[in-house]
């Protein structure tokens, strides 16, 4: 595994391919009050790009074009969550999406645990560390932990969705799956706009 930094931006030469891995680093969990510090990326071959804010500046064109680009997908695992902090700190409507959490929910029902964690424990046989977590992505540098937290939280995407597909197909819910990786985008807008706890399809 290599981790290649980036301050501020993707290098414009970078070709991610047509599945991107993605995944987001932020210093909290609220949208509105928190910023973007760090994006992460992987084109499945092993390796990481870690994209870092250090400050709130966001011009970042090569990153808002991969993301805005209709032919790349963009896979995540929560995308919800990135797609939202994408959307507001990048101004990117981030899209098609691909999300992880949702193919193990439409799934995996045999279980109720769908965390990242979970499902490289459980469909890769591999143990993700998560000590990094809660770190202090703001600051000014990176430390070697942080950049090999960030990059875990990519690199086995790509191997997930294959199998996640499989579940799909075998369960006969691929259709339903895509339909709800279609909204993503729309969902992460109405987080946005006020309606991140209420259900909207309730009675």
């Amino acid at each position: 595994m290599t981790v290649f930094y980036h301050r501020l931006d993707l290098p414009a030469e970078i070709d991610l391919g047509p599945v991107v891995a993605v995944d987001t680093e932020t210093m909290g969990l609220n949208l509105l009050r928190d910023r973007l510090c760090v994006v992460q990326l992987s084109a499945g071959d092993g390796n990481a790009h870690i994209v870092h804010f250090p400050t709130p500046e966001y011009a970042a064109p090569n990153l808002k074009r991969l993301f805005a680009a209709p032919d790349v997908v963009k896979l995540f695992h929560f995308g919800r969550f990135d797609l939202a902090m994408i959307r507001h700190h990048l101004g990117v409507r981030c899209a098609p999406a691909w999300c992880t959490k949702i193919a193990s929910r439409l799934t995996r029902t045999n279980t109720d645990r769908h965390g990242l964690k979970d499902l490289c424990r459980d469909l890769l046989g591999i143990e993700l560390s998560k000590q990094q977590q809660t770190s202090d992505w703001g600051a000014a540098e990176l430390t070697a932990d942080q950049m090999a937290y960030a990059a875990s939280d990519v690199l086995y995407l790509h191997q997930l969705k294959q199998r996640l597909e499989d579940l799909l197909d075998r369960e006969g819910r691929r259709a339903l799956a895509e339909a709800c990786f279609r909204f993503l985008p729309d969902r992460a807008d109405l987080d946005l706009a006020g309606w991140a706890d209420e259900d909207i399809f309730a009675h």
